[in-house]
């Protein structure tokens, strides 16, 4: 088979940011990489892509790989080239994005590779550009989250207004008056109430709710301006 002459050939890989909510704090997974240059120090979840993988068959491969993650979903954030951003050899690396509940795939995770959660006020110094790129993906997701309720990705299947709160004023960096927000997420009709009580936090407790699923794309607009000016607001 023919090649292109005179052409200069790339690595390409992948680099997967993973939130994850524990109904307290908002999370990123993180590994220890395993190999110079950066030996030891925290990253993305990464590698190469294979011959005859695509961009997405590459991202599972490699999340499942070194987390132990399986069946997430995955979306596509942004490429990034800067001849200089891998010190040992030219990578171009296509970033995705993932947005999951904890408990939900917390059985799954793998000690391998040192997978880790950290809450995204603390997260440690990260290998080359990968900073930049969940700096990116917090704007995207923030973007999204003003139009759109994806956050519900981030909850268990049952879960209370406080906890639903909690999670969209981690992700705005923002304090948002508990009156008015229960009575603007109830008003979209994508909550189904439930009799049981979550009691942890107090004697009188708040009642558990689940996403109406048969709602949640029909009224997918139901949450546009849900937070005022999201682009003056940040993670």
């Amino acid at each position: 088979m023919h090649k292109y002459s005179n052409q200069t050939r790339h690595l390409l890989a992948v680099d997967c940011i993973v939130f994850g909510f524990d109904g307290e704090s908002l999370k990123i997974l993180l590994i220890q990489r395993a190999f110079e240059p950066e030996k030891g120090n925290w990253s993305l979840m990464g590698g190469f892509v294979r011959q005859d993988e695509s961009l997405e068959q590459a991202s599972n491969r490699i999340l499942k790989q070194l987390t132990g993650l399986d069946g997430v979903y995955l979306e596509q954030l942004h490429t990034y080239g800067d001849a200089k951003r891998d010190p040992i050899e030219r990578t171009v690396s296509t970033a995705y994005f993932a947005l999951i509940d904890i408990y939900k795939y917390e059985t799954q995770l793998s000690n391998d590779y040192h997978a880790e959660w950290f809450p995204m006020k603390r997260v440690p110094k990260l290998i080359f550009d990968h900073q930049e790129m969940v700096e990116a993906a917090k704007r995207r997701i923030r973007y999204k989250a003003a139009l759109h309720p994806i956050l519900f990705e981030l909850l268990p299947d049952k879960f209370t207004i406080p906890q639903l709160q909690t999670l969209y004023e981690a992700v705005f960096n923002t304090t948002i008056d508990k009156r008015n927000f229960s009575k603007r997420v109830l008003a979209t009709g994508l909550l189904i109430k439930l009799a049981e009580k979550d009691k942890a936090g107090s004697k009188r407790g708040a009642y558990y709710y689940q996403l109406n699923k048969q709602n949640y794309y029909a009224k997918f607009q139901a949450f546009l301006n849900f937070i005022p000016n999201p682009d003056t607001l940040s993670l």
